[in-house]
């Protein structure tokens, strides 16, 4: 029986040369697969670089670090936007794009919000129950 790569006998020899290279797989160095970067590797030190930009108090403010900060809205906003909830639990298209330009909101935070206030609200019902 030949002892080509992965046969049994050649996974058993090369398990018991531990960590040194073999001629069927030469070593890379770390970064790299086959003499690329590995893009693994590319996009964690992207990560690292931007974590390095960004200042210090900017990370804790956003939670995790990660997408846009919370949107903070004001009472005019949240007095709009409750209002028209009152109206209807759910927000048609053309009322979200009236609402966006009433509110200088994008329409995805007005859909958020919508979406964040449905779940209050069923949560407020289940807990008076």
């Amino acid at each position: 029986m030949e002892k080509g790569p992965f046969s049994v006998e050649w996974l058993a020899q090369s398990s018991r040369r531990g960590a040194r290279s073999t001629a069927a797989a030469p070593c890379s160095p770390p970064g790299t697969i086959s003499g690329r970067e590995n893009p693994t590797n590319r996009a964690s030190s992207r990560d690292r670089e931007a974590a390095d930009r960004s200042s210090p108090g900017r990370e804790a403010e956003a939670g995790a670090g990660t997408g846009r900060p919370r949107t903070k809205f004001s009472a005019a906003q949240l007095q709009e936007l409750e209002r028209s909830f009152r109206e209807q639990r759910y927000i048609g298209a053309s009322e979200k794009r009236r609402l966006a330009a009433v509110l200088n909101l994008s329409q995805s935070q007005i859909k958020t919000w919508f979406q964040n206030r449905r779940m209050k609200f069923k949560r407020q019902t289940q807990d008076a129950r």
